[in-house]
């Protein structure tokens, strides 16, 4: 089965406080989870309080169906981003190919 892999770099300029991030991150995470069935995780270790990572997982048995499961995702990250007074300044994506 191939994945899809998406990778999002957010900014977020308000963010005065680790408690102001995680507020921003967590919430763009759960709306895209509860909009796309997908995996998600923060990718790097939050330390720096105006930035974030984000990696982004999914699976299907259709490369197509992916690559446009991924385009949907990473047009609906920027409007969540920006509805949070956040902004994604690179994303990429990689479908890794089924090797079966």
């Amino acid at each position: 089965m191939p994945i899809a892999r998406l990778t999002l770099e957010i900014e977020i300029p308000h963010a005065q406080s680790l408690k102001d991030r995680r507020q921003v991150v967590r919430s763009l995470k759960d709306k895209l989870r509860h909009s796309f069935n997908l995996s998600i995780a923060e990718m790097d270790d939050g330390i720096v309080w105006n930035r974030a990572t984000l990696g982004i997982v999914a699976i299907s048995s259709s490369t197509p169906y992916l690559t446009g499961q991924i385009e949907q995702i990473d047009k609906a990250a920027q409007s969540y981003a920006a509805s949070l007074s956040a902004e994604i300044t690179d994303s990429w994506a990689e479908i890794l190919p089924d090797n079966a």
